[in-house]
């Protein structure tokens, strides 16, 4: 089936909420993806606030793949329609569609109603919802890199708490590997995400992040290929063949339920991955049920830790007819009430930093007091409308030093002379 036949449903249901939502009556389209289970959670805490506001909330159910998501979006966007009102986007789509003029600026909304002291991660709204200085979305669920960790094997092994730096998590991960081969020669010190896709970047950001690098913005040009970018980029080079303590399939096959599965077997000290991995290892069904331990990624003895911020935010479109409707959505759902209920609900990590050290919260998931120092280190990633196309061209060349193809001095210089090349197709300075 054609993207063409498949989105077709879509159009024709937002169509019909078009025809039916906007008549005189006090009503919002909100567009919202996910598993059935999430949908059938927005819908009850839609009608809470339907009763609340007297405000009809129709929801546009959008499919759980994420570009799907992003695609059934794009259209009627696009084509100007007034619907849907407000919609989730995911983290990397907020530039493209703030600079494609799609995203109305939130900025006296904000401030009219007093959420400038709204307990929000500051990083997160200031790096990822602003735009060209306008507030253009607002956090609703995040995500960023972590460090899972063997708490059993550590203290077996005499290490009272996860390692801080890198030297200390490959120094550990050496001694546990050598001795834990005795008994499965399989085993390693260190998993993470080098194939060549989206999470790549992922962790290429948070490794030269940790040693003060990153994607530089330098007088009209990015810039990569820096000291500190190099450092990082031999580092993950030499994870998988200097010290071994990272598997040959790293770079390519190591994604990030890939990684997951190859921790959940007992097949490795360390793992980097995202916080719904928590949930997994804590089930009842679970192998390493009480037996993980969460914390900050490491950093080089320079840096500090590091974390790539992921996440969904919400907006509010540009055309649509009922702004000051949906702004009061909007507040609802980012309010600290909406916040925790999404949390004890759904299991999401919440925007709202008060969310974090709610007694109610941390009786059922008392991994949130780690989850707070994660995300107060979150960074998003480069927040340019162009960013995919970047990503595209770092993929290629981080994972080709991975595989020892290339090295670190060539493929960041290689990038950044391609990445220019995107620049100038966007015509910019």
């Amino acid at each position: 089936m054609s993207r063409r036949k498949r989105f077709f449903p879509l159009i024709l249901l937002l169509f019909l909420l078009i025809g039916c939502t906007k008549k005189g009556e006090r009503a919002i389209v909100f567009a919202v993806g996910g598993a059935p289970n999430e949908i059938d959670f927005w819908e009850d805490l839609i009608q809470e606030f339907e009763e609340e506001e007297g405000v009809r909330v129709n929801i546009l159910r959008q499919p759980t793949d994420t570009d799907q998501r992003r695609q059934g979006l794009l259209i009627p966007l696009k084509s100007k329609q007034e619907d849907p009102d407000a919609f989730l986007m995911d983290v990397v789509w907020i530039a493209q569609f703030a600079a494609s003029g799609w995203l109305e600026p939130l900025d006296l909304y904000y401030k009219d109603t007093h959420m400038e002291d709204h307990l929000f991660f500051e990083k997160v709204v200031r790096l990822a919802d602003r735009y060209m200085g306008n507030l253009v979305a607002l956090p609703v669920y995040i995500d960023a890199g972590l460090l899972y960790y063997r708490k059993d094997l550590l203290k077996q092994y005499g290490y009272r708490r996860p390692p801080e730096t890198w030297s200390e998590l490959v120094t550990w991960s050496v001694h546990v590997q050598e001795d834990m081969r005795k008994i499965n020669p399989n085993f390693y010190g260190f998993i993470w995400q080098g194939a060549q896709y989206e999470g790549l970047i992922c962790n290429f950001l948070e490794f030269i992040g940790s040693n003060n690098g990153g994607i530089i913005m330098q007088e009209g040009r990015i810039r990569l290929k820096t000291p500190e970018n190099i450092e990082g980029t031999r580092f993950m080079h030499d994870l998988i063949h200097q010290y071994a303590i990272s598997p040959v399939n790293t770079f390519t096959e190591m994604k990030e339920e890939e990684s997951r599965l190859f921790f959940h077997q007992e097949m490795a000290l360390f793992l980097r991955n995202w916080p719904y991995a928590w949930a997994l290892f804590q089930s009842d069904a679970s192998n390493l049920k009480d037996r993980v331990g969460i914390a900050p990624l490491p950093r080089f003895l320079s840096g500090e830790s590091i974390s790539t911020l992921g996440g969904w935010h919400i907006g509010i479109s540009k055309y649509s007819d009922a702004k000051a409707l949906t702004w009061e959505f909007v507040k609802f759902v980012v309010s600290f009430k909406s916040q925790k209920a999404l949390a004890l609900g759904l299991g999401w990590n919440p925007a709202s930093i008060g969310v974090y050290t709610d007694q109610d919260v941390l009786q059922k998931m008392p991994h949130f007091s780690a989850l707070k120092e994660v995300f107060l280190n979150a960074r998003p990633r480069p927040n340019l409308p162009y960013y995919s196309q970047i990503s595209e061209v770092l993929q290629e060349h981080i994972n080709a030093v991975l595989a020892g193809q290339s090295s670190p001095e060539v493929g960041l210089e290689e990038a950044e002379k391609e990445v220019q090349k995107v620049m100038a197709r966007y015509q910019m300075p």
